[in-house]
């Protein structure tokens, strides 16, 4: 390929990074390139593992060492050559954390530019911008130092208004009867402490609990004395929580807690700004109430501004606004915590912080930008991507979704299988190339699933009556119990609302196998959550005739070195800590004694590093057996049993979440988004799964968008019509070849499609 103008490409020679076979590739600069390929093929490996490593070790190199050494560490990737790279931006589903301070409006940046128009244009004007942030002391509300909630005393556990002081009213600790703060209050001499306390008058209640402190003569034993009196609630205040509890002792700490409570800060009513910036409004809204107005709502708002002062801010925040719209999240609010927000809310909310950004000729890297979307919204998403390769840059897509990969002008297909036996390239070209190409991708992308007609007939029902939760408008709907339902609609519609909070308030007894993270420690792996780990160290133990808790990494088998863990972490305070490869026994995480033990001739240690497909021959216990095949029926193949289980994607811990809930009978299963990161030839393995587990007699429950499993679904629940508050009803109810038929189902058209 020497006749190119190699500046034109990134040039990758014989790259090894896991299980990638010496791949050597050349991917177009300026140009869309998607790869596709099965779950584990080793798509990953090239773009995130060489492409992005290389970019980000390259990047960090151009610091000075004392810099560098508070950046992450990213070891070379192993490849003989990787020529041209540009800047890479990685666009990953990492959720974007960012405690109650941020939130979709500053993540997007375009809260500071909304603090700007009320700045110049806000009636009345109350200064510069700084004076709209609630992270500004200025700005922020004084009563919850702009955090919108405030701890305060629970009244009802405080205070017993049916009883007289005498009798015990006051319940919080230290002012039991006759205890010393009980007797200060005696020593005032202002109450009657036989009258109930339902029975004092406003007056005297306020100044029994909420009195600010003075100081009063009080006879002592014959003696005049000057004391410091407050109100009992005023006093518990100051003590305990305007002054951090966390400082007092652990008993005074759990004394007190029953009797603190969080609530909404009675000043700013949650909206963690001052009184004087919320005084300040354009065209009668406030800055609070413009960030809770959804987006799409918001543009109208803000075009409706016509200050000539304020032209160019309208016109900036009318594109970025637009661009959110654009992207399919027109339903969220300015003001929405980032860390509510979904893995594919997550990518879309960066691309768009991505997309007003003036950087060009980066190499975008984007993973699976497709989780989350209707079919509706898809092409939104392609426009998106198309919009930052005009503006010159790289774009380089891991995708399984055939309407993404219909708009590359470049496609490379990873395969053929997965783990050792994928790694290498078995398609490069055109999309049109890819449809004749007989690989997995090409010949999946040619068919299509068919609607299921013979319906399976539902044994019961559950039901769900007048649900009000964020937008759902007073939905009743009634799942069937027997049969595999999916429910659907556009991202923003309720569903997850509707059955990951409602649904399962009602039935919290339902196996839930979503997409959060499981076993966030580094030491668990697919072998000790699936439970094979115990049976292997059973195994072990007899063949050897010693203790099985010798193969254990958690306990007495573990390398000194490193506890175990395989990794050395160095902790760098405010930054991600450094993990670097234990020297020691090569990172193999048991003693030197341990790995001399065999069984058929292989150490502990070699059978953690065999994938479950390599496991699955070596093994011929039954209870071992049982459990890699299930794994297997998930598609997941070509995980090692020892990999941690932090390095899983969203859809590879719902898969091992899956394989290790199999075997239950008679329940109900929820799913949520089940095809996530998975190829086009497993889901015909992952509707095989939940048709068995129905037939088991159980019920399963789906959230799900890609329309094939919507095909094979028994019923089919629908949301919609739109996101947000022009969502949130039940549009369609049915079989599949019925929803076809539906006119206001924006599903049901695709499906027709």
């Amino acid at each position: 390929m020497t006749d190119h103008n190699a500046q034109e490409y990134i040039v990758i020679k014989a790259a090894r990074e896991n299980n990638l076979k010496n791949v050597s590739l050349w991917i177009p600069k300026r140009k869309t390139t998607i790869f596709t390929g099965v779950s584990g093929s080793g798509k990953s490996s090239i773009v995130f593992d060489t492409i992005a490593a290389e970019s980000m070790r390259l990047l960090n190199e151009n610091f000075s060492m004392f810099v560098r050494n508070f950046l992450p560490r990213y070891p070379r990737p192993d490849a003989d050559e990787i020529e041209n790279l540009s800047m890479a931006v990685i666009v990953d589903q990492k959720r974007l954390g960012g405690g109650s301070h941020s939130t979709m409006g500053t993540i997007t940046d375009i809260s500071p530019i909304l603090r700007l128009l009320f700045s110049r244009v806000g009636q009345p004007s109350v200064g510069g911008a700084h004076m709209f942030s609630f992270n500004d002391p200025q700005g922020m509300c004084s009563e919850c130092n702009g955090i919108g909630r405030r701890l305060g005393v629970d009244l009802s556990k405080a205070v017993d208004m049916s009883k007289s002081l005498n009798e015990g009213a006051l319940m919080l600790p230290e002012y039991s009867v006759n205890s010393w703060e009980w007797n200060m209050i005696v020593q005032r001499g202002d109450f009657d402490f036989n009258k109930k306390l339902s029975e004092y008058s406003d007056e005297e209640l306020d100044q029994l609990l909420y009195d600010k402190a003075r100081k009063v003569k009080v006879d002592f034993a014959g003696k005049e004395m000057n004391i410091t009196v407050e109100g009992v609630i005023e006093k518990f205040t100051n003590k305990y929580i305007k002054q951090d509890v966390k400082t007092k002792s652990e008993r005074t700490q759990k004394a007190v807690a029953p009797f603190i409570t969080e609530g909404t800060c009675p000043s700013c009513r949650g909206v963690r700004l001052s009184q004087a910036s919320l005084s300040s409004r354009i065209n009668g809204l406030n800055i609070a109430e413009m960030s809770s107005v959804e987006v799409g709502q918001l543009i109208r708002a803000i075009q409706e501004i016509d200050n000539p002062i304020a032209a160019p801010i309208v016109k900036s925040l009318s594109e970025r606004l637009q661009h959110l719209v654009d992207i399919g999240l027109g339903y969220l609010t300015l003001d929405r915590e980032t860390d509510t927000l979904s893995g594919g809310e997550s990518q879309r909310v960066k691309i768009v912080k991505h997309l007003s950004g003036s950087l060009v000729d980066v190499t975008y890297i984007f993973d699976e930008p497709s989780i989350g979307l209707h079919p509706r919204d898809v092409h939104r998403l392609n426009n998106l991507l198309l919009k930052l390769r005009e503006k010159g840059n790289t774009v380089i897509v891991v995708e399984h979704d055939p309407d993404v990969i219909k708009v590359a002008d470049h496609i490379v297909d990873v395969g053929p299988y997965a783990g050792s036996r994928g790694g290498t390239i078995v398609y490069e070209g055109s999309y049109q190339g890819l449809l004749e190409s007989d690989t997995l991708t090409g010949t999946h992308m040619r068919r299509s699933l068919q609607l299921k007609h013979d319906c399976r007939q539902p044994s019961g029902k559950l039901s769900i009556k007048d649900a009000t939760l964020h937008n759902l408008r007073d939905v009743s709907v009634n799942i069937p119990t027997g049969v595999l339902t999916v429910v659907t609609g556009v991202a923003g519609s309720g569903k997850s609302t509707l059955i990951n909070e409602v649904f399962l308030n009602q039935h919290p007894d339902a196996i839930v196998i979503d997409q959060s993270g499981i076993g966030v420690s580094t030491r668990s792996n697919p072998a000790t959550y699936t439970g094979i780990m115990d049976e292997v160290r059973k195994a072990f133990a007899s063949a050897n005739k010693v203790n099985q808790s010798l193969f254990s990494f958690n306990s007495k088998g573990a390398c000194e070195n490193c506890q175990g863990l395989g990794v050395v972490y160095t902790n760098l305070s405010f930054l991600d800590s450094v993990k670097l490869p234990c020297d020691i026994y090569g990172g193999k995480r048991f003693k030197e004694e341990v790995l001399a033990y065999k069984l058929n001739g292989k150490s502990i240690a070699e059978v953690l590093e065999m994938t479950v497909e390599q496991a699955m021959d070596f093994f011929d216990q039954k209870k071992i057996v049982n459990k890699l095949r299930a794994m297997s029926d998930v598609g997941l193949n070509y995980l090692t049993l020892g990999q941690p289980l932090s390095t899983l994607s969203g859809g590879e811990c719902q898969r091992i979440k899956l394989a290790s809930e199999l075997h239950k009978k008679g329940s109900i299963y929820v799913m949520d988004e089940p095809t996530t990161g998975l190829h086009m030839s497993d889901i015909g393995h992952l509707l095989e799964i939940m048709n068995r587990l129905v037939d088991a007699g159980n019920t399963v429950i789906v959230i799900e968008h890609n329309l094939d499993v919507i095909r094979q679904a028994d019923w089919i629940i629908d949301l919609g019509p739109e996101g947000g508050n022009k969502g949130g009803q039940v549009v369609f109810e049915g079989m599949p070849s019925e929803i076809i038929d539906s006119e206001q189902s924006i599903t049901g058209r695709f499906l027709r499609k």
